[in-house]
């Protein structure tokens, strides 16, 4: 999976030219408890351009009516970041965002994840062919705080919860060799780790932030739907022999317009971070 793909465009003459595009994954989630009626994961989701715009000429300074507990991401408390460094040029960046919410189901989340990441189809067809995908983020929500995550491994046991539709992993499973259908994951270590630079795509991260944004690095994805989807992606890649270049954003669970506007531009700035350090990355031939 290489960091940088080639579309196409139309000129004035109304011929295909190529040009360079980065073609970037993005998911958000249904809701999936009574207390949290909407998740905030696929507002934001469904609220991103087609396209990445440039850098603002500033950091990004929150949105009015967006009032998080002191100390956390976009609430009052130090100013501990810097202004962003000149941006990095790179191919325009197209953010395929997944038409509907993903359920929060097990089987729901098996059955998608060959057609999300387009590496099964080889008809041949150019005509018809899906864009190839280089870099994805999974949004999910985490719950009552105020800070955003980006998860460095996922785990592929430890599911005792049931999803939405009251199964769980292990019953999925088990239905699976009891129709003698081969396991997806057959050989696959418990853990499985994002192939991105996390410490460079952080520090990049927080220079497209609020300058007293809470952003991290999060060890455990939570062993649910979110978790689950991650490491299906990265296992799927991996099966697949091809570079894991994908995330999950863990976002707040407040899903008011103002959380949603500035989740928005977090997002946003995850996919410029995620763009530039793999373009260094490219550059260095590293």
């Amino acid at each position: 999976m290489g960091s940088v793909g080639i579309g196409t465009r139309s000129n004035a003459s109304g011929l295909e030219e190529e040009e360079e595009t980065i073609n970037v994954l993005i998911t958000g989630f249904a809701p999936f408890r009574s207390n949290f009626p909407v998740n905030p994961s696929w507002e934001i989701a469904k609220s991103l351009p087609e396209y990445l715009p440039p850098p603002p000429p500033a950091p990004f300074q929150g949105i009015a009516g967006h009032v998080p507990p002191p100390n956390t991401a976009t609430g009052p408390g130090p100013f501990t970041n810097s202004h962003p460094t000149p941006a990095i040029n790179h191919p325009r960046v197209r953010l395929l965002v997944h038409p509907e919410p993903i359920h929060v189901g097990y089987r729901a989340v098996r059955e998608i994840i060959p057609s999300l990441w387009h590496l099964d189809d080889n008809n041949g067809n150019v005509e018809t062919k899906p864009p190839k995908i280089h870099l994805a983020i999974h949004i999910g929500m985490a719950g009552p705080r105020g800070y955003y995550s980006i998860e460095r491994r996922a785990h592929k046991s430890g599911y005792d919860m049931g999803d939405v539709d009251g199964q769980k992993l292990s019953e999925l499973d088990d239905e699976m060799a009891r129709n003698n259908i081969p396991h997806p994951w057959e050989g696959l270590p418990d853990e499985l780790l994002s192939d991105l630079n996390m410490e460079d795509v952080l520090t990049r991260w927080r220079l497209y932030s609020p300058l007293y944004s809470d952003l991290r690095i999060s060890e455990d994805a939570g062993h649910y739907l979110c978790d689950f989807i991650y490491y299906s992606s990265l296992a799927h890649l991996t099966c697949s022999g091809e570079e894991r270049k994908v995330v999950f954003l863990h976002v707040p669970s407040e899903a008011s317009a103002a959380w949603v506007k500035v989740g928005r531009e977090l997002c946003l700035g995850l996919v410029r971070a995620m763009v530039e350090s793999e373009v260094v990355r490219g550059r260095r031939g590293v």
